[in-house]
C-alpha cells in the first residue's frame, strides 16, 4: 500500500511569494488534479504518475477536462478541483443566497461574538432613488437602538450574573449574551463577511444561479467569484452565465401560484401561526429503523426483518435501539440507517434564527421571503430591561419602510427588515440529522432562538418516533439520557479526551 499527499490548501498569497522566487509556473492550478483524476479509469499507470504527466502538460490537461467533463458528462471530475474564498462586505441578506449551496463549507462572521460597526449595503435597486434617504435614515436608526440595547443588556446581564461577572476571564461571554440580543434590532443590509470552501462543480453551479438572479447584489457577487477562479481553472468553470431555468422557473411559478391558489383559497390566510409544526413522517419509523439495523447485521431480506421488528413486544423494539446505542458518546453521529425515517416541519423563525438553521445542510431546506405580517421575535431580555416599546416602535418604523419601498422596487425591500422579523421555512430531515440538529442545537450553550426551534421539533418527533428518539437532547444532557435508559453513565474512551493522541483499545 501506498499514500501519497497529492496536494492541499496553501494561502495564494503563499504560492504568489514561491512564483516570485522561482519563475511564474503554469502548472499552479487545481485543473492539474482533475485531470489526472479524470484519466484514472482509463489509464494503467500509477496514480501518481498520471498527475506528474497532468503538471507537466496543463493545455492538454485542460482539454482533457473539457473533453471528459462537458463532451462526456463526468462532472463529478470538476469535484477534485478545490477553492477557498475570502467573501467581505455582503449584506446578511444576500449571505442567505450564498449559504444555499449545501456542498460548500462556510464560516461567517458571527454577530453573537462581534460587536457591530454601522457598515451595510445600499442596495442598486434603491441608489439615486426617493427612497435612499428613507432606507440609509432607516438604517441609522437601527444601528443606534442596537448600541443603546447593548450598553443595557450588557449591564443588565453583568447584574443578573454576579458569579460570571466577578470573573474577568468571563465578561467576554457576558458581552456576547448582550450582543446576540441586541442584533435582533439591526437590518438585513448589515455587511458580514464569510470563507467559503467550495468546489468546481459547485461554483460554477453557484454562478449559473447568481447570474441568472434578479438582484444586483447577488450579480456582482457571482462576477466577483467569477473574476477570482476563471484564470485559474478555466476548462473547469464553463457553464457559468445565466440561463432559462434559473431566470424564469421560480417567476413562472410564482405567477401559476397567485392564480391557482387565488382561485381556491381566501385573499386571507387566517390559520393560526405555530412556530414549529410537523406536516409529515415517516410511518411506523421505530420498526423501519429496527428493521434496517437488523437487516445490515444479518441475511435476512428487508421485507422479513420488518415482519420480524412488528411481530416484537415494545421491549424487544427497545433492545435493538440500545443495543445500537449501547457503544456511543455524544460525540458520535447515529448509524446510517436512522436516514431511513423522515420528517417535514412547518417553521416560522426568526432572521437571526434561521441563519442558524441553514447551516443544517443534510437536510432539504426551502423558504419564504420575510413576511412583516408574521410579526418579530423579541428577546426576553429586551422586555427584562423594558425596552420591549422602543424595540417595537424600530420594527413599526421599519415595516412602514419596508411597505413603501416594497410597492414600487419589491426586490430590495427586505434589505431593511431585521433580524426579528420572521419568514416560514419548510424543512425535511432524517432522523439521524434531527439528532446532530438536537444535539448541537438544544444544548446550554447554544443560542436561545435555536434552542426553542430544535427543542420544539425533538418534542414533535419524539411523540410519532418514540423508541427513535429516546436519546435524543442537547450534548450537555447526554450523560443523564443516557443513564435514564441504561441505569448507567456511558463510559468514557479515554483516547477520546482532550489531548489524548492514541487510540487505545479497549479490553
Amino acid at each position: 500500500m501506498k499514500v501519497y499527499l497529492a496536494g492541499y490548501n496553501v494561502d495564494t498569497t503563499v504560492l504568489e511569494e514561491l512564483q516570485k522566487s522561482g519563475g511564474k509556473r503554469q502548472d499552479v492550478t487545481p485543473e492539474v488534479l482533475s485531470a489526472a483524476y479524470a484519466r484514472i479509469s482509463r489509464d494503467s499507470r500509477p496514480i501518481n504518475e498520471i498527475r506528474e504527466s497532468s503538471r507537466c502538460e496543463v493545455e492538454r490537461s485542460r482539454k482533457s477536462n473539457s473533453t471528459i467533463i462537458f463532451k462526456m458528462g463526468h462532472h463529478s471530475v470538476a469535484e477534485h478541483a478545490v477553492f477557498n474564498l475570502d467573501i467581505l462586505g455582503v449584506s446578511r441578506y444576500v449571505m442567505e443566497e450564498l449559504e444555499k449551496f449545501r456542498l460548500c463549507s462556510y464560516t461567517e462572521k458571527s454577530q453573537r461574538y462581534i460587536t457591530l460597526d454601522k457598515d451595510f449595503v445600499t442596495p442598486d435597486e434603491i441608489k439615486g432613488t426617493g427612497f435612499e434617504k428613507m432606507f440609509v435614515d432607516m438604517i441609522a436608526r437601527q444601528n443606534q437602538t442596537y448600541f443603546e440595547l447593548f450598553e443595557k443588556l450588557k449591564n443588565h446581564i453583568f447584574k443578573k450574573h454576579p458569579e460570571l461577572s466577578a470573573n474577568p476571564k468571563q465578561h467576554g461571554l457576558l458581552e456576547g449574551w448582550a450582543k446576540e440580543d441586541a442584533r435582533y434590532i439591526i437590518a438585513l443590509a448589515t455587511e458580514s463577511q464569510v470563507g467559503q470552501t467550495i468546489n468546481a462543480r459547485n461554483a460554477e453551479l453557484l454562478l449559473r444561479r447568481f447570474a441568472s438572479h434578479p438582484l444586483a447584489e447577488v450579480k456582482k457577487l457571482g462576477h466577483a467569484i467569477y473574476e477570482q477562479i476563471s484564470e485559474i481553472a478555466p476548462s473547469i468553470v464553463i457553464f457559468h452565465t445565466e440561463n432559462e431555468r434559473d431566470l424564469k422557473t421560480y417567476p413562472e411559478l410564482k405567477k401559476l401560484a397567485a392564480e391557482i391558489l387565488n382561485d381556491v383559497l381566501p385573499n386571507k390566510d387566517s390559520s393560526v401561526v405555530r412556530d414549529v409544526q410537523l406536516l409529515e413522517y415517516t410511518n411506523c419509523a421505530d420498526e423501519t429503523i429496527a428493521a434496517s439495523l437488523l437487516h445490515t447485521s444479518s441475511g435476512l431480506s428487508y421485507e422479513k426483518c420488518f415482519s420480524g421488528v412488528k411481530s416484537l413486544s415494545k421491549e424487544k423494539q427497545e433492545e435493538i435501539f440500545k443495543t445500537a446505542w449501547r457503544h456511543m458518546q455524544f460525540y458520535d453521529s447515529m448509524p446510517r440507517e436512522f436516514e431511513y425515517a423522515n420528517l417535514t416541519f412547518n417553521i416560522v423563525l426568526s432572521s437571526a434564527c434561521f441563519g442558524q438553521l441553514k447551516r443544517h445542510r443534510m437536510a432539504t431546506i426551502t423558504a419564504q421571503p420575510y413576511d412583516p405580517n408574521l410579526g418579530v421575535t423579541i428577546p426576553e431580555s429586551i422586555k427584562e430591561i423594558n425596552m420591549q416599546d422602543k424595540f417595537q416602535q424600530i420594527v413599526e418604523k421599519t415595516n412602514q419602510v419596508y411597505d413603501a419601498i416594497n410597492k414600487e422596487i419589491p426586490l430590495a425591500a427586505p434589505y431593511v427588515l431585521t433580524n426579528a422579523h420572521r419568514k416560514r421555512v419548510l424543512i425535511k430531515v432524517n432522523a439521524r440529522e434531527l439528532y446532530h440538529i438536537s444535539r448541537l442545537r438544544e444544548d446550554a450553550h447554544a443560542q436561545w432562538d435555536i434552542q426553542n426551534i430544535s427543542r420544539a421539533m425533538t418534542k414533535e418527533a419524539k411523540e410519532v418516533m418514540p423508541l427513535t428518539f429516546a436519546l435524543a437532547g442537547g450534548k450537555d444532557c447526554y450523560n443523564e439520557i443516557y443513564q435514564k435508559i441504561y441505569g448507567y453513565l456511558p463510559k468514557i474512551i479515554e483516547s477520546a479526551l482532550p489531548g489524548k493522541r492514541k487510540i487505545k483499545a479497549e479490553n
